[in-house]
């Protein structure tokens, strides 16, 4: 048995398919299928059901698979101790939920591919379920969401926190809203499957006063849109202050700071096993941190002064 075996085992249960397994792995699909072969025989165990199609892990090539996680993510570790290069290599799939992608990444991908020329980068916007979901299949290798998420099976490396703030108050004299000033209102929602729907409910206190239209019900996606059907309907919408930076100084005049305690949502990046993706999880924490705190008003308060929002 060698770890190359390991891995040609993981390709086929990622691919269900031998020919796309050994594409992936860079050999022809007979060398894979020997290889897998021959560690079958060595374990008298049969891992893959090749009648199957797609190809079907077996019971015990489930077990086998997680053991074999576990063995190659210790192998990494290893290798990682004679790694002295600040830069990441390789490729690295990481999975960031909608509203903080749509901020955070313009922020941070120009300089994180500029150091680093030898790293591919995948990101993929999913809600945090998906990337829960895809972390354990192995689909991605780390997640950027809001926490904490409850869940015992993930790490959370906390990065920031990043004020909540509302819009939608046309008062000009009034540079800074309560909670008690937006508890109860109609306010324009995200559809559910976004976790800051989640935290906007908590926030505002409503359960069943989203903002509706007599012959019109609307679950948004994006905040953009959001805002548009404030500015068209009326009613109130809120944004984290990422978002807020960008805005134009029209829209800026309509949004509002909250008074502390300071409602934020922290962001972290999770990962899914122990050990996994020390160095990456190392790097990107410290370069999203040195450039999101220069944004953020939250570095003006100490954090008792925060109100942290879960989901």
């Amino acid at each position: 048995m060698n770890f190359q075996q390991l891995e040609y085992v993981l390709a086929v249960h990622k691919h269900k398919h031998f020919g796309l397994a050994a594409e992936s792995c860079h050999i022809t699909q007979a060398t894979l299928s020997a290889m897998i072969k021959k560690l079958e025989q060595e374990l008298n165990i049969i891992i893959f059901d090749r009648s199957r199609k797609p190809v079907k892990t077996t019971d015990v090539g489930l077990i086998f698979i997680e053991k074999s996680k576990l063995i190659l993510l210790q192998k990494n570790a290893l290798f990682e101790l004679n790694n002295t290069s600040e830069m990441l290599e390789g490729e690295i799939t990481i999975g960031v939920i909608p509203t903080v992608a749509t901020s955070l990444l313009p922020l941070i991908l120009p300089e994180i591919m500029s150091k680093n020329p030898e790293l591919t980068l995948t990101i993929v916007e999913v809600t945090t379920e998906q990337i829960k979901q895809q972390l354990v299949m192995d689909k991605i290798d780390l997640g950027i969401v809001a926490t904490p998420i409850k869940d015992d099976r993930f790490e959370e490396h906390i990065m920031y926190y990043e004020p909540m703030m509302v819009y939608g108050i046309e008062n000009k004299n009034k540079s800074y809203v309560t909670s008690t000033d937006v508890k109860n209102q109609s306010v324009w929602l995200l559809e559910e499957g976004h976790c800051f729907r989640n935290q906007m409910l908590t926030i505002c206190e409503i359960q069943e006063k989203e903002m509706k239209q007599s012959n019109l019900n609307f679950k948004g996606n994006s905040f953009e849109t959001l805002l548009n059907l404030a500015n068209t309907f009326g009613g109130l919408t809120l944004i984290p202050e990422l978002y807020y930076n960008d805005l134009n100084e029209v829209k800026k005049a309509k949004t509002k700071h909250f008074e502390p305690p300071i409602p934020v949502r922290e962001i972290s990046i999770i990962n899914y096993r122990q050990f996994a993706n020390a160095k990456a999880i190392a790097y990107l924490s410290k370069i999203i941190q040195e450039i999101v705190s220069q944004t953020l008003t939250t570095n003006n308060y100490n954090k008792q002064d925060l109100d942290i929002i879960g989901i």
